[in-house]
């Protein structure tokens, strides 16, 4: 029988009120809390709290804070890439983002979804897909990507757009919903 933290990274049915991912959110939570109160300026403690928060953190990494996730450790970030003040990784399934991407300010990225049913939510029911931001990509400030999107290889996707299907490698995509503009 798979525990809740299996059927969340499975994309099924969890609940998200498990013992166990209760305190790997509490944990992830008193990481942030750190982080968040670390000057900007201040690139040591602020990789020592990142490498202890997240799966992986590439070289070169920099993230600012504010940063705001559930879990952290399902949360991958290349080397070189840069995530811009106040982030949203909601990583209830993996966030796998490449190596030298740029995440512009105020950008959320979501896994966490949850059932259509209105009894299922109620019961407190909810699942997660992966997300993967190909290397060289660029989202640009406030843009929102969506569960089980994957957005491919130097694509670029303007600011405010709402990525809900996955982008091909190599566009510039702008909008609600987020559409192909032209090949770069």
């Amino acid at each position: 029988m798979m525990t809740q933290k299996e059927r969340m990274l499975a994309g099924e049915l969890y609940l998200a009120s498990d013992p166990e991912l209760r305190a790997a959110y509490t944990r992830a939570q008193t990481i942030l809390e750190k982080f968040n109160a670390t000057r900007g300026d201040d690139r040591a403690t602020l990789t020592l709290h990142l490498r202890e928060l997240l799966g992986h953190l590439g070289e070169d990494a920099i993230v600012k804070p504010s940063l705001r996730c559930d879990y952290g450790t399902n949360i991958s970030i290349g080397a070189r890439s840069f995530v811009n003040y106040a982030c949203v990784l909601l990583d209830c399934n993996t966030i796998a983002i490449g190596a030298d991407v740029q995440i512009g300010p105020g950008v959320h990225i979501y896994t966490a979804t949850h059932p259509l049913d209105a009894e299922a939510r109620r019961s407190g029911w909810e699942s997660a897909d992966p997300v993967t931001i190909a290397d060289g990509v660029w989202l640009g400030g406030g843009a929102i990507v969506c569960p089980g999107v994957t957005i491919g290889e130097n694509t670029v996707v303007g600011a405010g757009s709402v990525v809900a299907r996955d982008l091909p490698p190599g566009v510039l995509a702008v909008g609600n919903p987020c559409r192909v503009v032209r090949a770069l």
